[in-house]
């Protein structure tokens, strides 16, 4: 008995005439009996051939599963993060509140925090500026030594900070290189908050150019190209064509260049002088405290530094967020 198939090939007007070997029932009618369907289904008085739809496949990833993954992420960020944090909390809550008020609100500690968010900000803005320069030198132009200033640009990164304070002091300080220059002028920069700003700005200039520079090398020349076209000048090219799309990497690159100067050390000891009152620094407060056995006054001013670095970064991201939620709502 020939199949319908070949049937319907030789003459389709007798398709419905045609003697069926198996009686064929529609797809719905199929799922209705919870019968499994082979591959097809056929209806004949339309000679349509339906397809049952295929369920969803599980692939599975060459990774560990979600479990697994998840619970390691939960203890590795509790070992390196959540417990020592918490440990600073539960060692600052032994204190009462008016103890606690009389640490973090003390002359010599006000002085510290004016001092060390104030340098941080101003080094973080001065990178800013500075940053998107050097990256837009590194990214747009080709010169002579090219490859070596990129590379310089990562110095503070593989500089022991150590290291880089000693540096810093040894060029800026009266009978330095640069700090004989400007001594005859009056500018003092070793061992005075001019410094601090000086150390903290050093340390921070990489986060800014690594954050734009990928962010320029990806846009395409195309768009200035056409703006060009257009009749737009230079200084309307870069406010409306080229700052928009680095905005959110400069905004990065700030907010990272702020957190590492909040929390630098080692390459600001040196150059600020460390005289109370005038070049002290947080970190070094709390190490003071720590050399004093004063480990609660320590944690208290520890955990105002935490809060309102915590604080500045949320600030800064959600700025971020809304920066991003604004282009994509332009383009």
């Amino acid at each position: 008995m020939r199949s319908i198939a070949a049937e319907a090939k030789d003459s389709p007007e007798t398709l419905k005439d045609a003697p069926l070997t198996r009686p064929v029932r529609r797809l719905d009618e199929v799922k209705a009996a919870k019968q499994p369907v082979v591959r097809y289904a056929f209806d004949a008085e339309s000679a349509r051939v339906f397809s049952p739809r295929k369920t969803a496949r599980r692939h599975r990833s060459v990774l560990p599963g979600f479990g697994l993954s998840l619970g390691f992420t939960i203890v590795y960020l509790s070992l390196i993060v959540l417990i020592p944090l918490s440990a600073v909390f539960i060692k600052t809550a032994s204190l009462t509140w008016p103890a606690f008020l009389a640490i973090v609100t003390a002359p010599r500690v006000v002085a510290s925090y004016r001092l060390t968010f104030g340098a941080s900000f101003g080094a973080a803005a001065i990178n800013t500026i500075f940053g998107l320069l050097v990256a837009w030198v590194l990214v747009r132009y080709r010169f002579p030594g090219r490859r070596l200033a990129d590379a310089l640009v990562d110095l503070p990164f593989a500089l022991p900070t150590a290291v880089a304070g000693i540096a810093l002091t040894g060029l800026f300080a009266a009978n330095g290189w640069i700090g004989s220059l400007l001594d005859p002028l009056g500018i003092k920069v070793a061992f005075t908050p001019l410094g601090v700003l000086v150390a903290l700005t050093f340390i921070g200039l990489p986060f800014v150019v690594r954050t734009v520079q990928p962010v320029l090398e990806q846009l395409p020349r195309e768009l200035e190209e056409a703006a060009a076209t257009l009749g737009a000048s230079r200084w309307p090219i870069f406010r409306r064509v080229i700052f928009p799309v680095v905005l959110p990497a400069l905004i990065t690159g700030f907010a990272l260049a702020f957190a590492r100067a909040i929390g630098e050390y080692g390459s600001v000891i040196f150059i600020a002088g460390n005289m109370p009152m005038v070049s002290e620094i947080t970190p070094l407060v709390i190490i003071t405290k720590l050399e004093q056995y004063d480990y609660n006054g320590a944690t208290a001013v520890a955990v105002v530094m935490l809060v309102v670095s915590f604080v500045l970064l949320l600030a800064i991201n959600a700025l971020q967020a809304w920066t991003r939620r604004r282009q994509g709502a332009q383009a």
